[in-house]
């Protein structure tokens, strides 16, 4: 184990959400040398620097993985947007299991695979802010009827654009990852006559970055609660060229026993599975392989990329199907 003082400069996770047309993908265009997943061709007017259109989900799982391979392509990668994404996350859910529609599952088992799913892009985001790469996701915001339980009467307010199923929402889940969730939009005031006739005003476009009953917003900067709708003002947020992570000192790191751990230091193979795949002398490659034929991750992604779940449910759990499907059994 090592213990570590002080602030770590940390490359930062943004959502960004807001009415469509108000310039989330413009917004996003200053960051640091962007580079984007553009899942609707919203990019298609900006000079921008993209990566092919994706036409399934495998392939933005793909390009993240294209990205970790090359760290040095950018210093931001932009999903753009998520709610776009998640609907390729859908379509590949129904496509596995060879259902006509996310509701054809029954008593919510489709929402949870596509929680699922969409978590693992997020754990994938997660190792590019390691290699410090700045995420932002953006994604398009929708107002529902929000009803308080212990309150009389409901409001409504405007909420990410996606799955929000009790105990998988995808929604809450992206506000759980980032480090911001920025709300964008117009700042309308509204003012009474010499009728004394309410009469909307404004359209600036401003940006939220705290709680509100109206909307989600949150971030870790001590930022104010209402800015301008423009980069500038959250452009210290990011990481900089001359901010690294500053490595312990050797003589305060305590090195972990891979018997502590629970998992082999190099490849991060969970010890359980690693002592059957030695046993029954499997290669990771043999496993990938039988699990992207079974449509669970592209071939490519490697096991420490799994969801723990599915390694000790399936891989572990299922151990001796796996193995006769490696064997071909």
């Amino acid at each position: 184990m090592q213990i570590i003082t002080g602030v770590m400069p940390k490359a930062v996770k943004v959502v960004l959400y807001g009415p469509e047309g108000i310039g989330k993908s413009t917004f996003a265009s200053k960051a640091p040398e962007p580079l984007f997943t553009d899942t609707e061709g919203s990019t298609t007017r900006l000079n921008v620097r993209r990566l092919p259109a994706p036409g399934s989900f495998a392939m933005i799982l793909e390009q993240v993985q294209w990205v970790l391979n090359n760290p040095g392509v950018c210093k931001t990668y932009v999903i753009d947007t998520a709610d776009w994404a998640q609907r390729l996350c859908v379509d590949a859910v129904c496509s596995r299991y060879q259902k006509g529609g996310i509701e054809d599952f029954g008593y919510g088992k489709g929402y949870s695979y596509v929680f699922e799913d969409f978590g693992r892009l997020l754990n994938m985001l997660d190792q590019l802010i390691d290699r410090g790469i700045n995420v932002i996701v953006t994604a398009h915001a929708a107002m529902r009827k929000f009803e308080q339980p212990d309150e009389m009467g409901a409001y409504d307010r405007w909420e990410l654009k996606l799955i929000n199923a009790p105990r998988c929402s995808v929604a809450n889940m992206l506000k759980e990852w980032a480090d911001m969730v920025l709300f964008a939009n117009y700042e309308v005031i509204v003012v009474k006559n010499e009728d004394k006739k309410a009469k909307a005003q404004g359209g600036k476009r401003v940006m939220y970055t705290t709680h509100h009953p109206c909307w989600d917003a949150k971030n870790r900067f001590d930022l104010p609660e209402k800015l301008p709708f423009d980069f500038a003002h959250v452009a210290h947020c990011f990481l900089s060229d001359d901010q690294a992570p500053q490595p312990v000192p050797a003589a305060e790191a305590i090195p972990l026993q891979a018997e502590e751990a629970g998992q082999q230091p190099d490849d991060g193979i969970p010890a359980a599975l690693r002592q059957l795949m030695d046993q029954y002398k499997v290669t990771e490659a043999d496993i990938c392989r039988v699990v992207a034929q079974r449509g669970y991750y592209p071939e490519n992604t490697p096991i420490r990329n799994y969801d723990p779940q599915f390694i000790h449910g399936v891989l572990i759990g299922a151990w001796q199907q796996v193995f006769n499907m490696i064997k071909g059994v």
